[in-house]
This record gives C-alpha cells, sequence and structure tokens, in this order.
C-alpha cells in the first residue's frame, strides 16, 4: 500500500537513469518504527529533499494498536516479526519468543507504551564508546527538550513541552500502583515525581509511569512523525516493502532491493540509505549484502564486501521473570495495564541500576515449565535486568530473504546475572508481600517460598523478555564496532544505521524513547552532512 504518491526524476547530476533503475529519491529509510519514523520525517521537513520510508509490515488501522489495552493481542499476530531465540542452556534450553513490531509504528505500535528516556550513565556510556560528547547525557537531555510534550510538572532543564512526543502520567493510577509507591518508600526506596526527571540521574526510586497515551489512544512514533506529513510531494511511504539487500557499487550504497507485492524493485538513493530496520533485521540485511563477519557471511556464498566481525554480535535484550499475586477481588486496569515502576540496585556499589520492575495490573501466565497456576484475577511484577552482563549473537541460515535468523540470547549465561536476578526477584518478594498490599491481595502464586536452588529454578524456566532486543550493530571505535560516532557502517560509504542496534549497551528502562533519540540525532547528523535547512526546533503538530 502507498500512503502519499510521489514520483521524482532523477537529479540532474544523478548516475542513475529513473527509467532503468526505478525510483531515485534523495534518502531512502528502511523501517516505519521508532527511529525510522523519526529520520524520514525530520529528513522531509525540508522540501527540498526527497524521502521514501519503506516498511515490511501493513498499516497501524487497528483497534488493537488504537486500544491501549489491546496491545496483549498483537503479540503473535500479523503485527509482529514473531522471532523465536535458539536453545538457550541458561533457561534450562528453553527457547524465548523474541517479539518486534512489523508495521507502521514498530514497536511502538505494539508495546505497553512505556516512555523511558535511558539513564544518565547509560548515554554517557556511549559518549565514551563512541568518542562523541554529542552522545553524553547533557546532549541528550536537549535531545529530549525538542522531542518531548510533556504534560507533568514543569522541570525545564530536564523536560520539553513543545514537542511532538505527547508524554503523560495516567490521571487517575489504580489502587494497585500507588500501593507500589507506597510500599517502595516503607523499604527505603526514593519515590519521584517523574521516571525522567531527577529519577534518571539517581541511584534508583519509584514512580509512576509515564505513557504514550492520548486522549485514551496510543500514539505511536509514526502517529507524532510521518503522519502529520503524509500530505507532503517530498515524502513516500510504502507498506508491505519487504527490503531484502543492499545495492552495492563496490563499498557505495547506491540503493536498496525490496520485494512489494511479490515482485522484486530497486530504490536508489541519491544522497544516502539509513537501515533502521531493528536488532534483528538490520545486522540481517547488513549480512546478506555482504557486510559482517567474514566467516559468516562466506560460508552462505555471499560475497564477501566488508569484513565487520561485530554485525550481529553484542545482543542484548531485558530478561525478566514475573512474580505474582492474586487479588481479593476483581481491580480494575489503567491505561496500558502499566502504571508504576521501580529501578533499583542489586549491588550498592554499582554506578547505576541494574534492576527494571514494570508493574502490570494483570496476571502474566508463568511460563509452562514452571508447573505455577496463575489466578484469573491479580497483578504481575514483569521485573528484571536492566543492565545484562550475558551477550548474545546472530546467526544467517541462508542467503535469502526468507531465509530466517538464527538468533542466540545466550541470556543468563554469566554468574553476574544470576545474581542480579536473585537480588530483583527477593525485592520483588518483598514489596509484594509487605502490608501495603494486604487490603488487595489474598497472597503471593509466583515464585512462593523457595530455597536458593529452588529460586534459580525459577529464574530459569520463568524467563521472559521484555522485547528490547539491542546492540547487534553497535557504535564505538573497537574492532567489533560496525557504525562510528556519526553512525556512519565503517569501511561502508552512503549507508548510516538509526536504530537500537547502534546502542553499545542496552538502556535502563524501556527503549522506545531511546530509539527516537537516535533517529533524532541521524537527521541531524544526514541533514548537515547535505545541508538542509529545516529548523530542528519546529513543532510538528498531532493531528
Amino acid at each position: 500500500m502507498k500512503l502519499s504518491t510521489h514520483e521524482k526524476n532523477a537529479p540532474a547530476n544523478s548516475t542513475f537513469s529513473h527509467n532503468t533503475v526505478g525510483d531515485v529519491f534523495d534518502f531512502i529509510v528502511c523501517g516505519a518504527g521508532s527511529s525510522g519514523s523519526v529520520v524520514a520525517a525530520r529528513l522531509a521537513e525540508d522540501g527540498n529533499a526527497s524521502v521514501l520510508l519503506l516498511e515490511a509490515g501493513g498499516d497501524d488501522q487497528s483497534e488493537t494498536v488504537s486500544n491501549p489495552a489491546q496491545w496483549p493481542l498483537n503479540l503473535g499476530s500479523q503485527r509482529d516479526w514473531g522471532f523465536v531465540g535458539q536453545p538457550a542452556p541458561g533457561l534450562d534450553g528453553r527457547r524465548l519468543p523474541l517479539s518486534m513490531g512489523k508495521g507502521l509504528g514498530g514497536g511502538s505500535s505494539i508495546n505497553v507504551m512505556v516512555w523511558a528516556r535511558g539513564h544518565k550513565e547509560d548515554w554517557n556510556h556511549f559518549a565514551a564508546e563512541a568518542g562523541d560528547d554529542a552522545w553524553g547525557y547533557e546532549s541528550i537531555l536537549h535531545y529530549y527538550r525538542r522531542i518531548e510534550d510533556w504534560q507533568g510538572a514543569a522541570d525545564p532543564v530536564r523536560r520539553g513541552t513543545r514537542g511532538p512526543v505527547h508524554v503523560a502520567q495516567p490521571s487517575s493510577p489504580q489502587p494497585i500502583a500507588q500501593a507500589l509507591l507506597s510500599a517502595a518508600s516503607a523499604m527505603g526506596v526514593p519515590i519521584f515525581d517523574s521516571t525522567n526527571g531527577e529519577m534518571m540521574e539517581a541511584p534508583g526510586g519509584a514512580s509512576i509511569a509515564e505513557l504514550r497515551i492520548r486522549d485514551g489512544k496510543r500514539e505511536s512514533v509514526f502517529d507524532s512523525y510521518v503522519r502529520p506529513l503524509l500530505s507532503r510531494s517530498n515524502l513516500t511511504v510504502i507498506t508491505d516493502a519487504l527490503v531484502t539487500r543492499l545495492i552495492l557499487d563496490g563499498t557505495r550504497v547506491r540503493g536498496v532491493e525490496a520485494v512489494i507485492d511479490g515482485q522484486p524493485r530497486r530504490f536508489m538513493a541519491y544522497c544516502e540509505t539509513v537501515l533502521s530496520l531493528g536488532a534483528i533485521n538490520t545486522p540481517k540485511v547488513l549480512m546478506q549484502s555482504g557486510i559482517g563477519p567474514e566467516n559468516e557471511v562466506h560460508s552462505h556464498g555471499i560475497p564477501v564486501v566488508q569484513h565487520l566481525p561485530g554485525v550481529g554480535r553484542n545482543h542484548q535484550d531485558h530478561i525478566a521473570f514475573g512474580c505474582t499475586w492474586a487479588y481479593r477481588k476483581p481491580e480494575a486496569i489503567g491505561g496500558s495495564g502499566c502504571e508504576a515502576n521501580i529501578y533499583w540496585k542489586s549491588d550498592a556499589r554499582l554506578s547505576q541500576p541494574d534492576i527494571l520492575q514494570c508493574q502490570l495490573e494483570f496476571a502474566v501466565p508463568s511460563p509452562a515449565e514452571t508447573g505455577l497456576e496463575t489466578p484469573e484475577h491479580g497483578w504481575t511484577m514483569f521485573n528484571g535486568l536492566a543492565q545484562p552482563k550475558s551477550r548474545g549473537r546472530l546467526r544467517l541460515s541462508g542467503p535469502n530473504a526468507g531465509d530466517p535468523v538464527l538468533i542466540d540470547p545466550n541470556s543468563l549465561s554469566v554468574p553476574e546475572d544470576m545474581a542480579a536476578a536473585l537480588a530483583a526477584v527477593e525485592l520483588c518478594r518483598e514489596l509484594g508481600n509487605s502490608e501495603g498490599f494486604s487490603p488487595l491481595v489474598t497472597g503471593e502464586t509466583a515464585p512462593g517460598t523457595r530455597d536458593k536452588a529452588g529460586m534459580i529454578d525459577f529464574i530459569r524456566r520463568s524467563a521472559v523478555t521484555y522485547w528490547h532486543q539491542t546492540s547487534t550493530a553497535k557504535m564505538g571505535r573497537d574492532n567489533m564496532s560496525v557504525v562510528d560516532n556519526e553512525l556512519k557502517v565503517y569501511g561502508i560509504e552512503g549507508l548510516r544505521i538509526a536504530d537500537a542496534s547502534v546502542m553499545p549497551r542496552i538502556t535502563t528502562g524501556n527503549t522506545m524513547a531511546p530509539c527516537v533519540v537516535i533517529g533524532e540525532r541521524a537527521a541531524d547528523l544526514i541533514g548537515n552532512s547535505h545541508g538542509l535547512s529545516a529548523q530542528r526546533e519546529l513543532v510538528v503538530p498531532f493531528v
């Protein structure tokens, strides 16, 4: 489906013939998710630049997308890539479902809608790895001030109020969310008015969650950035367009091949191509285009264009363990069902929180391997590792677009992660079994009292993911880095990556907001390189 019609002749000084190679645009952005939507919209703000945005999934016109309470119905649907990990020894050989958004808005159209900007130390780590202070926390605050239309208490240093991204806390959090804050406070956990203010500079804390819900409906990143611009003649959005490989002229990317309506199409980029396909499909397209670990690429008969051993390595994800309590009576569910969260340390000596706890106002079934029953009415603390030390990898199963990526999450493969997991579960149980919850719950149903060996068994058998896959084409300066501080792929011209793949390590909290920052940063870098004149402080109205 083509959302806006635009045919542009090749620029006068282009070396490509429009009639023989297909459509020619100034910029091609692959992927309409939380980063790609931002890149495409910001580049299109300059009316002199033609922009093509390609999305493998379909549109976002569904009640399961717009209704915040229905987000779980998207998991396993056509709006989910439906990736599944390889058997993981650290999970007793289980294979984790690894959901990822497929369609306009990407993950921001099927997620829990939590806005979490990443901890101060995350961004300072990015800057150190990239050797560029522009990725540091103080610089990133500027981006968040540009991005946000924050509906809460004024904080002009940290929050923006005139940006395209509506962010608000629930107006009347449910009693179970208030109980969590009371229980946390009684345990000595600081309570903050906002997750994304001082709390993201502190050792940890608890707060009411911030959500991407406007007037009772989900607002995806595509809604915020791209939809208001669809009438522009210089922006083309094509859905159901599976990008299969890069078109290379030596080591320069000239465009992409995509399958549309079952037929291959070629699109050429006069200036640059941007991969924003996510932490699974971005490295897949790179490797199947000959960019990646030499042995991996060559073993599938793909000519090696650029040896980059870090492509597909350094895979990271937030692993979670569901602790559940039964309600005394059915309780209402507010917003997306997630209205409160906690970031805390498993060890006081750490420089930032390594435990992430997101309270869900409904009971999440434990994996069948646990043998635990789930109450009909209850709540679950989706608690887990904010800074896992385990690292996974991706491998190709073949050279073609239809050959699936083999994902080895390698979860819980190092002792530090198990130690942090034990601390996370014990913190959760102490909170949920405290007096503050007794008026609302009858008791704990998972994991229950166990010795250490039993708790380790519960953790290995119950672990699931937050679906926050990152870091498979990381930014940095070592030999495992894939992009530099300007998001350019090493050894390749005309190509940048803008998505969660480039994170040197996973951020603390949900990853949607950092992906928006990555998109904004990429658009600035590209615009500066090509002299685009759009005003970056432009407020994009919501329609």
